[in-house]
């Protein structure tokens, strides 16, 4: 029988690790798990980070179903630029500058797109 040196309580050797170890595996857990828990941090999103979320959804659900709706006209193209447009305060707000560029750069190309094929 030992002490722990964290719960201070007795426990069988078979509670602690090996026999040098001072504290218990139930209190080691205890101490790891809040460790971890520590580094997380857990906060509220602002007004304005929920509602880019929300924008950035919206606009990737509209770029999955273009692909599917440009053999009906113009209307995937503009899908496609109404998607990458909606989709930049997400991205935006995020700092993920690389994915700006990647939606401004689809909504400009089928812009582009659209005015040549008679939009």
């Amino acid at each position: 029988m030992r002490i722990c040196n964290i719960c201070g309580k007795k426990k069988k050797d078979s509670k602690f690790k090996h026999l040098k170890k001072k504290t218990c595996k139930r209190c080691e857990f205890r101490w790891k798990r809040s460790f971890l828990r520590l580094l997380v941090h857990d906060r509220r999103l602002s007004a304005k980070e929920r509602i880019a979320n929300r924008l950035g959804y919206f606009g990737t659900a509209f770029i999955m179903i273009s692909p599917y709706l440009l053999s009906y006209g113009n209307i995937g193209a503009i899908t496609y630029v109404i998607g990458g447009i909606v989709c930049i305060p997400q991205v935006w707000v995020a700092k993920q500058w690389n994915l700006v560029l990647v939606n401004l750069n689809v909504s400009i190309g089928y812009l582009i797109y659209i005015l040549h094929n008679g939009g």
